[in-house]
């Protein structure tokens, strides 16, 4: 039986936000601002105080229990704001929980910011040093790792300038690789990967393969969900600051992606039982993807209620895996007879598509380009063929074939 390296018991952490003092009269606005320095003072004494719960009470984290066994690479998925940045850092030791316990085995190295324990006065070689030692190295073993760390960073040539002159990307750069290479028994990875290019990113992700095949622990944070998937066997979903699931990092990504549009439904006020969104005459009804009788998508349908000609047509944008923008499509024909429910489907090009997970944008756009209204990933799908990925790239298709297959129904 694995042993375990990090228990984490009842972990709760809470901060106290600033509330605005909204004045609904020019005379109370007044009275505010002559009132604030008291207030201040009033607010500052409480800042410590949490002796009742009221609306300036943020719990970033509530009673989240979970184990990470030796070896294990473990995901932690969720939207923003969802808690993952503020539990890696208790995980860290850099900030304290309100309540709870953790327990950890091993030495931790973490990188949760651009440039995490770099001085910017320091060279990228005596930063190197430092790290190292901070994780309780000695020099023999920094000078044994040095050329690998810096050969692996890319940041050669300017190993001794200091940090302060690096860009975003040298600096996350030469971080992941001090943090990868000192032979830390747990490492802490979080969204700073998407600082670097593709290539860099790619080789990160094949270095924490390499960690996580020398029986040491990995916990990883990404909106990369291709990255997630590739690296994780396990996975946990935060929402809101609670532990929503832990398990398989197929079905954990199953329910992230359920519990994301949940969300964006409740941001965007959808109404469910009359349409998903209405604006200026416009209802929209429903968007969804419809399936061949193999259960792959074959197109995206559209259903919109005119309640009075608008001049407005659906939009649809289809981003891949890494959020690149691979086609788009504006429905070029209108029809707008009052009350009617037209159903606008676009077919999707399959044929062209590399296997993969896909997302959808819709907008709805006047004249051509005018954008009315714009909704991020409302859809996603994925394309898994029988055939090995590269006996299908060696077909050379291109990614996508631009093409605008759309038709319109309109007696429903």
């Amino acid at each position: 039986m694995s042993e375990t390296v990090i228990k984490v018991e009842n972990l709760s952490k809470r901060y106290r936000i600033g509330l605005e003092d909204k004045a609904d009269t020019f005379a109370e606005q007044l009275k505010n601002t002559f009132l604030y320095p008291i207030k201040n003072i009033r607010k500052i004494a409480q800042m410590t105080r949490f002796d009742k719960e009221d609306d300036s009470i943020f719990w970033a984290l509530r009673d989240i229990n979970f184990e990470v066994k030796k070896g294990e690479v473990l995901g932690i998925v969720g939207h923003n704001g969802a808690g993952k940045s503020t539990l890696l850092k208790i995980l860290s030791r850099i900030t304290e929980p309100t309540s709870g316990k953790i327990e950890i085995r091993g030495r931790v190295s973490a990188l949760l910011e651009v440039g995490t324990g770099f001085h910017p006065e320091l060279t990228g070689r005596d930063n190197v040093y430092m790290n190292g030692t901070i994780l309780g190295m000695r020099k023999k073993e920094i000078d044994a790792k040095f050329d690998e760390i810096v050969a692996f960073s890319g940041v050669e040539k300017h190993i001794d300038t200091p940090v302060k002159f690096y860009s975003s990307g040298m600096r996350v750069r030469l971080a992941f690789s001090v943090a990868a290479h000192l032979e830390p028994e747990i490492l802490i990875i979080d969204e700073v990967l998407a600082v670097g290019d593709v290539e860099f990113q790619n080789k990160c992700l094949g270095k924490m393969e390499d960690v996580a095949g020398q029986g040491r622990t990995v916990l990883f944070v990404s909106h990369n969900m291709e990255a997630v998937e590739r690296m994780c066997d396990q996975s946990l979903l935060l929402d809101s600051g609670n532990l929503k699931d832990i398990g398989t990092t197929y079905e954990i990504l199953q329910k992230y992606e359920n519990v994301r549009r949940q969300n964006f439904k409740l941001k965007h006020e959808w109404i469910e039982d009359e349409g998903l969104f209405e604006l200026e005459g416009i209802t929209l009804v429903s968007i969804e993807l419809i399936n061949d009788n193999h259960g792959i998508p074959r197109c995206i349908r559209v259903r919109m209620k005119y309640l009075r000609e608008v001049g407005v047509v659906p939009m649809i944008q289809l981003f891949n895996s890494k959020r690149i923008k691979i086609m788009s499509s504006v429905c070029s024909v209108r029809h707008e007879n009052h009350n009617d429910i037209v159903e606008y489907d676009l077919e999707l090009p399959l044929e062209s598509l590399i296997d993969g997970r896909y997302f959808i944008n819709l907008s709805l756009v006047r004249n051509g380009n005018q954008r009315v209204l714009r909704f991020s990933e409302l859809l996603n799908f994925e394309i898994y063929r029988p055939l090995k990925r590269m006996d299908y790239m060696e077909k050379n298709l291109p990614i996508v074939k631009l093409r605008d297959d759309w038709s319109i129904n309109t007696n429903l």
